[in-house]
C-alpha cells in the first residue's frame, strides 16, 4: 500500500461516501494523502477527535512516536506534538502539520513526552483545542496532567496556546460538547470520567467537576476517554472501558449533558489483536454516522504506536447504537483509475491468501497480498468505474514460478480481466486489456487461477 503524497494538485476526485453523496475535492498546498483504514500510513496517529467544520472533516489525533533512551520511556507511550488532518470524502486526508508542540506550552514538562488525546470545538467562528500534558514539576499521574487550550481563527490553526492550564481540571483525554441552546461542556477522565459546564470564554468551567458516577465502578476496570454527542434529544456518552483485559467502546445514554446515565451497551469489542488500548470519536457528516477510533496497524508488534481509523457507524430506531465490527476496507468509493490496494480487502478466502508488509524495515510504505493457493480469492468492494469507458488494467506483481489471476466483478461473474504474471523475483507492472467492464460502482474479485505463489502490491485501471 504506497502513499500518495503531492505538493500541487489541480484535479477534481469524483466520488461517494457508503453509497450517500457526491462531491469534489480541490487539493491546496499541503502534503496529501491516500489511505483506506489506517487513515494516515506516513506516521503513527492514535485517539482522534474527529470535527465537522464546513464542507470538511477535520482530525485532532495524538502522535504516537517511538520512544528513545534520550526522549521519553522505553516500553510506554511517547508523544510530543500534534497534526491536523482535513478530507473532504474520508479518503483523501491533508496534513496540515503541526499545530501545537509541546516545547511551545511553557508550562508542561517536556521530559515526559505527554501530549495525550485531544480535542477541538468551534464557538462564534473561533476553535478551541484542548490537549493534555504534565505540568512542569509534578510527578504525580492524574494529579500531575493539565489540560491547556490553544485558540485559532482557522480549524487548521495557526493555534495560540493559553499561558496556563484549565484551573481546577486535573486530568487527560478533554471531550467538548456544546448543546442546542449554546452551553459548552467539558468531559474529561481522572480515574472516574468527570464533566462540568464551561464558562462563556471556552477557557475555564463553571463551579466544581462532577463525576459521572452511574458509569462502570473503578474496580470494573479503567475508563477514560469520554466523548459525548446528542441526538433526537439523547445524550451519549462514550468511553473506552477495560472489562476484561483491553479496552472496548461502550455508551451510556441520559437525558440530561451532566447525567444521571444508563449504561446501554458496546459500541465495539476488544481488539482481537490484543492492542490494549482504543479511543474514538463519533460523526454525522453527509448524513452518514461514522466511528473513528484506533488500532496497532502499523505496528502489530507494539501497541504504543497506533493508526487511526473510520467506519460507518449505525442507529437503531430505538437509539440504540448497532455494534461496529473493524475493517480494512473502512469508507468511501475507491476510484478505479488509483493504485488500488487490494491488501484492505473487504474479504478473503478461507485460505491462501495473506497479508504481509512490503518492507519489515519501513512498514509506513504499507502492505502486500500474497495468493498462494490455487482458488483462492480477494474482494474489494466499492470501486468507482464512473462513466468513461477503462480499456486497460494494470497489476504492480511478482512470482517466482510465474502465473495467471482473474479479475471479476463477482465471485462467478464476467471475466474482467485474466492477467499473467511474469516468473521472476523482481516487481513488474503488468498490463492487459479488459473485456464486460462496465461503469459505476463494482466490487472487485482477484483469484489465483494458476501458479503456486503471486505477490501483488496494486491493481489499477485506464
Amino acid at each position: 500500500m504506497n502513499i500518495s503524497c503531492c505538493k500541487e494538485l489541480n484535479y477534481f476526485l469524483k466520488f461517494i461516501i457508503s453509497a450517500s453523496f457526491l462531491g469534489v475535492y480541490v487539493v491546496c498546498n499541503m502534503p496529501f494523502v491516500q489511505a483506506q483504514n489506517p487513515l494516515i500510513t506516513d506516521q503513527f496517529t492514535a485517539d482522534p477527535s474527529a470535527r465537522v467544520f464546513g464542507d470538511r472533516v477535520y482530525v485532532y489525533p495524538s502522535h504516537d512516536i517511538p520512544c528513545t533512551e534520550e526522549r521519553g520511556r522505553r516500553g510506554w507511550f511517547c508523544m510530543e506534538d500534534y497534526h491536523v488532518f482535513s478530507s473532504s470524502n474520508l479518503k483523501d486526508w491533508t496534513d496540515h502539520g503541526v499545530i501545537v508542540s509541546q516545547e511551545q506550552v511553557k508550562w508542561a514538562n517536556t521530559d515526559t513526552y505527554s501530549m495525550w488525546a485531544p480535542d477541538c470545538i468551534e464557538k462564534e467562528g473561533r476553535y478551541y483545542f484542548y490537549f493534555p500534558t504534565i505540568i512542569r514539576d509534578t510527578v504525580k499521574y492524574w494529579k500531575g496532567y493539565g489540560i491547556g487550550v490553544a485558540v485559532a481563527e482557522r480549524p487548521e490553526g495557526p493555534f495560540t496556546i493559553q499561558p496556563e492550564p484549565m484551573k481546577n481540571v486535573k486530568g487527560i483525554d478533554p471531550n467538548v460538547f456544546i448543546d442546542k441552546d449554546g452551553q459548552a461542556y467539558l468531559y474529561w477522565s481522572a480515574g472516574h470520567i468527570y464533566g462540568a459546564r464551561l464558562d462563556d470564554n471556552m477557557l475555564e468551567i463553571i463551579g466544581q467537576p462532577k463525576v459521572l458516577k452511574e458509569l462502570p465502578p473503578l474496580e470494573s476496570g479503567l475508563k477514560e476517554g469520554p466523548y459525548m454527542i446528542g441526538r433526537n434529544g439523547m445524550y451519549y456518552l462514550t468511553y473506552p472501558h477495560v472489562e476484561n483485559k483491553t479496552e472496548r467502546l461502550e455508551y451510556a445514554v441520559g437525558d440530561n449533558p451532566l447525567g444521571p446515565f444508563e449504561v446501554k451497551g458496546v459500541i465495539m469489542d476488544e481488539h482481537a489483536s490484543g492492542c490494549w488500548t482504543n479511543h474514538h470519536s463519533m460523526i454525522e457528516f453527509n448524513k452518514q454516522w461514522y466511528l473513528f477510533y484506533h488500532h496497532n496497524d502499523l505496528s502489530p508488534d507494539f501497541d504504543k504506536n497506533r493508526s487511526i481509523r473510520v467506519d460507518s457507524l449505525f442507529f437503531n430506531k430505538d437509539g440504540s447504537i448497532q455494534k461496529v465490527i473493524p475493517t480494512l476496507r473502512g469508507v468511501g468509493l475507491t476510484n478505479a483509475t488509483d493504485e488500488i490496494q487490494i491488501d484492505r480487502y473487504s474479504q478473503i478466502s478461507n485460505e491462501g491468501v495473506t497479508i504481509s508488509f512490503l518492507d519489515t524495515l519501513d512498514r509506513f510504505k504499507g502492505w502486500k497480498t500474497v495468493l498462494s493457493k490455487k482458488g483462492a480469492w480477494l474482494k474489494y468492494n466499492a470501486v468507482d468505474f464512473g462513466e468513461s469507458e477503462l480499456t486497460d488494467v494494470y497489476v504492480k506483481a511478482s512470482s517466482k514460478t510465474g502465473g495467471t489471476i482473474e479479475i471479476r466483478h463477482s465471485e462467478k461473474g464476467s471475466l474482467v480481466a485474466e492477467m499473467e504474471v511474469p516468473k521472476g523475483d523482481e516487481w513488474k507492472t503488468v498490463k492487459t486489456t479488459t473485456q464486460a467492464l462496465k461503469s459505476g460502482a463494482k466490487d472487485l474479485f482477484i483469484t489465483l487461477k494458476e501458479g503456486s505463489i503471486i505477490t501483488i502490491d496494486w491493481i489499477r485501471f485506464e
